[in-house]
């Protein structure tokens, strides 16, 4: 299949990558070109500031989550119609497992499906030194996969003669530069960038990012490195994980300001194995939907509204009574805390959740756990089912009196592992996030749960 694609990527973390991509993708709407973005390893956040500048779903590849060719799939299968493909890298570009390892990086996803990389290179306060830094990248490994070079905060005074030196000396391409724009950067909290609908007039920044990038991006270059992508060999094995034989089972599922953290292909993942998803407040809406068959609260900022999340008594009471009553259900992370007897807020005060989990949640200083983990059970049951390995990752300032020890999480790189999760036959509860085309035997036993759920209620 021929996907005209990018992926940009940079030497370091806060490198400029999701300022950057935000524009080109901004940029391309306003010329007329059909772009889908895509984000490369675990992240909820840079897809919203995707979605704001495309207008579009944005989507996640994950090279440790998911096979190599289950990537090259949903990497065909979301792009197949657009006339770009742009994919946002993740950390630094060579990045990987344990911090010593390329292994899951931008660069191993690059290879994967053969999309050619454009290197972001911050050259505030250097001039030649750039040469050396982009040398290291070009040189680090054989087939190193970068096809072309982006200078960011850079004068335009010194831009023609920094990208003469670089495709002189480097024999690579410059496609352009994007200057100091300091109204334009998005700041960042404890969980990574701030969500995009808190940022004051991100429409008119994105408009404006757009418009000076229109300017001064080297496009006939930018899309020469594009075409420049080898045919994506991929067999859409996504329809292996669809099953719409069953009859439907509506999937109330937790989504506001407090529970924002989702991949959507998880979404469409279990809507197209026959789930109808019902969306709901815990912050807002009074009541649970009614006639549900599960019940799922993904992960995001509950701390934050704390106050909210506990003045909401008969929210939080329907959601207890329906989980003690055996309505399947499913909480990673965020949606963990809030299953909680306590929560901790964000101002240190501890506020009443629903009671599920018969403990406190509270906050660290630091980061309590973080990264790609596999699990394998302990004991317990995943709604009746034991799978062999489930991977997932976690990332979360939140630590808990019970996390669970059903099942038993391990990093991929070195020695350290613990105990977590509460599973049972209709609950499968704890910090872990997971990405459904990954693991499918997750929501397809999710899902049975449901249906037999269903039957039995309505005898």
């Amino acid at each position: 299949m021929k996907i005209d694609r990018l992926l940009f990527t940079a030497p370091q973390s806060a490198g400029g990558k999701t300022m950057v991509t935000c524009g080109i993708l901004a940029a391309l709407g306003e010329m007329g070109k059909k772009a889908v973005s895509f984000k490369c390893g675990p992240d909820y956040i840079d897809p919203m500031f995707h979605r704001k500048a495309v207008g579009t779903d944005a989507w996640n590849l994950d090279p440790f989550l998911t096979s190599a060719s289950a990537l090259r799939s949903l990497l065909a299968r979301h792009a197949k119609d657009a006339d770009l493909a742009v994919i946002e890298g993740v950390m630094g570009y060579y990045d990987g497992l344990g911090g010593t390892t390329a292994k899951a990086s931008a660069y191993e996803l690059c290879s994967i499906t053969g999309t050619p990389a454009v290197l972001i290179v911050d050259a505030k306060g250097m001039s030649t030194s750039v040469l050396a830094q982009i040398h290291g990248f070009l040189s680090w490994k054989k087939d190193s996969g970068i096809r072309g070079v982006l200078l960011n905060r850079i004068s335009p005074m010194l831009y023609p003669r920094m990208k003469q030196l670089i495709e002189e000396r480097l024999d690579i391409p410059v496609a352009g530069y994007v200057p100091e724009v300091p109204d334009c950067v998005f700041k960042s909290r404890h969980l990574g960038l701030v969500m995009p609908d808190e940022i004051k007039d991100i429409k008119e920044k994105l408009h404006r990012l757009a418009g000076i990038m229109r300017e001064t991006i080297d496009w006939d270059t930018l899309f020469r490195i594009a075409q420049g992508a080898s045919l994506l060999e991929a067999e859409d094995e996504t329809d292996s994980f669809e099953n719409t034989s069953f009859s439907k089972v509506r999937i109330g599922i937790a989504k506001d300001e407090a529970f924002c953290f989702m991949y959507r292909e998880n979404l469409e993942l279990l809507s197209d194995m026959g789930a109808e998803l019902v969306f709901f407040s815990p912050i807002h809406d009074r009541h649970l939907p009614k006639d549900l068959d599960g019940l799922i609260f993904y992960g995001g900022y509950p701390e934050l509204y704390g106050i909210e999340l506990e003045e909401n008594h008969v929210m939080r009471r329907e959601t207890a009574s329906a989980v003690s009553s055996g309505l399947p259900c499913m909480a990673e992370c965020g949606g963990f805390l809030y299953l909680h007897r306590e929560m901790e807020d964000k101002d240190g005060i501890f506020r009443e959740m629903a009671g599920v989990i018969p403990g406190k949640a509270y906050k660290e200083d630091r980061l309590s756990r973080f990264g790609y983990i596999s699990l394998r059970q302990n004991s317990g049951s995943l709604f009746g089912t034991s799978p062999a390995e489930l991977r997932a990752h976690e990332f979360h300032y939140y630590d808990s009196e019970c996390c669970g020890a059903d099942f038993h999480a391990k990093k991929p790189v070195g020695d350290r592992s613990w105990e977590c999760i509460h599973a049972s036959d209709t609950l499968f509860a704890g910090f872990p996030h997971f990405y459904y085309y990954g693991c499918p035997e997750l929501p397809k036993a999710f899902l049975r749960k449901c249906r037999q759920y269903q039957t039995e209620k309505r005898r």
